[in-house]
């Protein structure tokens, strides 16, 4: 049963997607130091530094994790491999804010992937609040002037972020519908384990694949590079995770799901503070067609 929304409990749904606005930028910002899947696959390999001490026993060779390993190798790869290495991917070439409202859009392949493939049925309420975010996230890619839908030429970070939120959505539909291992069960450092040492492992080879099939950057190594890697390891990648789970766990997905469109502000005035990089007005307005979509989409 879930409870009242607390003070407490909105502050720590408030802090994840301030977090995870914090490693779009931090993304933005190192993106000339580091490649972004090797950026990608350093940031797990830390955080698996961090977690092993707390949650190793999931990892023995009898542990109930084994029997379940393609599932959590398939979650792995969606949710740590490829989400975060394109979500890196797309900073190259587009802006914070843009990334972040485009991943704004997720409810949306939520609802049309649970409807396609998962037997969801879809409401006529979904599908006007589906329009609305679409519309929120077309606002974005043609920098707001719908005439240039027509002509539309699409940054290849914007499309790379569309790809992430396929892959985050589909990610979520499959964990959803995963029964933890009774090792696993109630322990979040554990569950984020058990995808997260898979994860690493897809990190690797794609960071591998990343330097042998082009010419990839030189890493810019420095104090710098340690303090924005040490961040995104802690922060999005650990801290984040497990104010979001305490949150769910305490007022429900649809509660929750509202601080979720959090994120995007949050770039937008941590860009503005660290990047320069102003929001325009018609951010303002594709915030809010995806937050009216969300909202129109999830009453009941």
């Amino acid at each position: 049963m879930t409870e009242k929304l607390t003070p407490h409990t909105a502050a720590l749904l408030t802090l994840a997607p301030l977090l995870w606005a914090g490693n779009a930028v931090v993304g933005r910002l190192v993106h000339d130091w580091v490649p972004p899947i090797t950026l990608n696959f350093l940031r797990w390999s830390l955080a698996l530094l961090l977690l092993l001490p707390l949650a190793h026993g999931v990892l023995r060779p009898g542990s109930s994790l084994w029997p379940h390993w393609r599932r959590y190798a398939l979650l792995g790869l969606l949710g740590i491999g490829l989400y975060n290495a394109l979500q890196y991917m797309a900073l190259q070439t587009s802006t914070p804010l843009n990334v972040t409202l485009v991943a704004s859009s997720m409810p949306v392949w939520m609802l049309a992937l649970g409807a396609l493939f998962f037997g969801t049925a879809v409401t006529r309420r979904q599908l006007a609040g589906a329009l609305l975010s679409i519309s929120g996230v077309l606002l974005v890619l043609s920098h707001g002037q719908w005439s240039a839908l027509l002509a539309l030429r699409l940054v290849p970070g914007d499309v790379l972020m569309l790809l992430a939120t396929l892959s985050w959505s589909l990610y979520s539909w499959l964990l959803a519908r995963t029964s933890a291992p009774t090792k696993v069960r109630g322990n979040w450092a554990a569950f984020l384990l058990a995808q997260l040492v898979f994860g690493w492992g897809w990190s690797g080879l794609l960071a591998s694949g990343e330097w042998a099939l082009s010419a990839a950057q030189p890493i810019v190594w420095g104090w710098p590079l340690a303090l924005a890697l040490a961040y995104i390891a802690v922060g999005p990648a650990i801290i984040a995770y497990r104010c979001w789970g305490v949150g769910v766990q305490r007022v429900g997905p649809a509660v929750a799901g509202f601080f979720a469109n959090l994120t995007p502000l949050f770039a937008a005035l941590l860009s503005a503070a660290f990047l320069g990089e102003m929001p325009q007005p018609y951010h303002a307005g594709a915030f809010a067609l995806i937050v009216s979509g969300i909202v129109v989409s999830s009453r009941r």
